[in-house]
């Protein structure tokens, strides 16, 4: 069961990185706020639950659309933005959005959180650990296809314009406004999913857990897998997303002090461990893991020529 609520929770940060990988991978629109549009999604899908009796399969897509709105809140005013002018305004927001979760007590119950009913149709409950499970799976499956889909279309085409050559873009005629905010809806959109998708993993919401760190997290994620690439952005989650929980449990093996030092200061070790890790890999493989991937790809198909 464990070792499932682990997988599940990997399929539910994927969704979330492979939106942000096309933000800032494909289109090149660096974020660092993107945890809030998780907030937004996570505390959407617990209020329309709680507060409106929504059906929690019903409120899941408009979490998303609620995301994907607020996103221009941030989108537009950064047209003109790019770089780290752009990845500051995107904190900002993140930081604006938290604090306007903790002092909405009425809504959000601020700082105290929110319980989350199990997810349920017609009377079915689908809380369980396997349930949940295969829930993930397919979402995640659908939103690895739409992602594909995406990147090969005529609105990938013109995001990887807008990343590499904005003004030549500009030239050929491509609404680069059009696009960036495109970019962002959909980004948040997916987030929303995923924000939506924890508050039913956790079945409780505090603005603790999407934290600043989050979008940390998921920056690394990306980068480790590969930015721009959708299966650095599966390869890159699926190696970092469960290894807060390996160092907990070497910290375990160890003395209590030790122990007792990493769960007193978890998100600070968090941080740093996702920050080196960022740091090794644009150090000494740019291309993430993608990259590593078809680089051994191309060595096996053409061994023993291979050099």
């Amino acid at each position: 069961a464990y070792l499932v609520s682990q997988l599940t929770l990997i399929f539910i940060t994927a969704i979330a990185v492979l939106g942000l990988n096309l933000l800032s991978g494909v289109a090149g629109q660096l974020s660092l706020g993107h945890s809030a549009f998780l907030l937004i999604g996570g505390y959407t899908q617990a209020i329309l639950m709680v507060d409106y009796g929504v059906q929690g399969f019903i409120a899941i897509p408009l979490s998303g659309l609620i995301a994907a709105g607020a996103s221009l809140i941030v989108g537009i005013p950064s047209l003109r933005l790019k770089g780290l002018y752009l990845a500051l305004t995107t904190l900002a927001f993140a930081y604006i959005m938290q604090h306007i979760v903790l002092i909405s007590e009425d809504v959000t119950r601020g700082s105290s959180g929110m319980a989350v009913p199990a997810l349920s149709i017609g009377g079915l409950r689908l809380s369980g650990v396997s349930e949940f499970y295969f829930i993930c799976l397919a979402l995640v499956s659908l939103f690895t296809l739409v992602t594909l889909n995406l990147v090969r279309s005529r609105i990938g085409r013109a995001w990887n314009a807008l990343h590499h050559q904005d003004i030549a873009a500009v030239a050929m005629g491509v609404n680069i406004v059009r696009y960036k905010l495109l970019a962002f809806a959909v980004s948040a959109f997916f987030a929303g999913v995923s924000g939506a998708l924890m508050a039913l993993y956790f079945r409780y919401i505090n603005v603790e857990n999407f934290s600043i760190t989050l979008s940390v997290e998921m920056l690394a994620m990306m980068v480790v897998g590969g930015m721009g690439r959708t299966k650095g952005a599966l390869l890159g989650t699926a190696l970092l997303a469960p290894l807060p929980e390996i160092v907990r449990f070497v910290f375990s093996l160890t003395d209590g002090a030790a122990e007792a030092l990493f769960e007193n200061n978890i998100y600070e070790v968090r941080a740093l461990m996702y920050g080196v890790v960022i740091l090794l890999f644009l150090r000494l493989e740019p291309e993430g893991l993608a990259g590593i991937w078809r680089k051994s790809k191309r060595f096996w198909v053409n061994w023993p020529l291979s050099k």
